[in-house]
């Protein structure tokens, strides 16, 4: 599967440790779908006259070679820091985290996560957090380094219910020892003005409104290239899009944003009229969707947001699941 063209001074090169010399950072997309992903069940169980496109073509051509098949959306960063150490950051860990785990980290040849970044605590972003032990080592007794977890405290709470054994720190009296992800919880907060670093890398948060009854975070980060990772968005603070807009804090290199169905609106997340409103408004170098439903047909959507481009001088597209973009971070 091709790679798109690097941002800034990223390259590519054969081989994969801790050091790699002369290999920058990358973005990987794990997944850029929505939260039931694609194709949509629905339509290969109930099939519609005529049958949905983009869904039916996952029956008749292989995940890797289709680019409209789409698991939980979620992010790799592979971070080459100044002292040439590489580490492995993932934003979020959705349904589907061990489906990408299976297709994207044997492709890319990730070897591990160093590091955890949570958006939010809803299913489509924390329900893989069981199977993070797949990719720590084997310990049947639990001794192992734990992988470094950052997320809000209202997010914690939520999954202290949810995986109450991923967060106890001391087994009961008479409880036996299971095998279990081991995860180091760090608690951040929802304000801009509190950064924190993961793996060597600083992510400034920023809180986006994902309904208006609920807060979700964004994440900035990068020096030499500045990125937004902008997830599960229906609007933003005032505030927040100061911090990545051309006309506030400084102009983005990379926004990541979700856009949910072609036409119309929701009331949780952008859709394609008002992503595209919103990329006006920051304007960005370059902007990746994400989030997309089967509404989207990677190969004639790019085409028209092509043309779109070429009016707005905003280079966007969709991103696709298994995307590598090398970047100077």
């Amino acid at each position: 599967m091709e790679n798109q063209k690097p941002l800034q001074n990223g390259n590519n090169v054969a081989g994969d440790d801790r050091r790699r010399v002369g290999d920058g950072s990358a973005l990987i997309f794990l997944g850029t779908g929505c939260s039931s992903s694609v194709p949509n069940a629905m339509c290969l169980i109930q099939p519609s006259d005529p049958p949905c496109h983009v869904c039916s073509q996952s029956l008749s051509i292989p995940p890797e070679h289709n680019p409209n098949y789409r698991c939980n959306t979620s992010l790799l960063i592979d971070y080459c820091s100044t002292n040439g150490m590489r580490n492995y950051i993932i934003i979020d860990v959705g349904k589907t985290f061990r489906e990408q785990v299976l297709r994207w980290f044997t492709f890319h040849k990730i070897p591990r996560i160093d590091s955890i970044v949570l958006t939010h605590e809803h299913a489509d972003a924390v329900l893989g957090l069981d199977d993070i032990r797949v990719v720590q080592p084997h310990s049947p007794t639990n001794d192992i380094d734990p992988t470094a977890i950052y997320l809000t405290q209202y997010a914690m709470d939520s999954v202290a219910t949810k995986f109450p054994y991923l967060v106890q720190k001391k087994l009961r009296g008479g409880q036996e020892v299971r095998r279990v992800a081991q995860l180091d919880w760090r608690i951040i907060e929802e304000d801009y003005d509190k950064p924190f670093v993961a793996s060597g890398l600083k992510f400034v948060p920023l809180p986006v409104m994902h309904g208006e009854d609920y807060i979700c975070l964004g994440f900035l980060f990068g020096e030499k290239s500045k990125v937004a990772y902008i997830s599960d968005v229906s609007r933003f603070p005032s505030n927040t899009e100061y911090v990545i807009s051309k006309s506030g804090s400084g102009q983005l290199d990379l926004l990541i944003l979700d856009c949910l169905y072609k036409k119309g609106s929701h009331n949780v997340h952008l859709c394609l009229p008002q992503t595209l409103d919103a990329l006006k408004r920051i304007c960005p170098k370059r902007a990746l969707l994400i989030g997309m439903t089967h509404d989207f047909d990677q190969h004639k959507d790019n085409e028209v947001l092509m043309e779109w481009s070429e009016r707005e001088g905003i280079h966007v597209q969709l991103a696709r699941d298994g995307l590598k973009i090398s970047i100077d971070l």
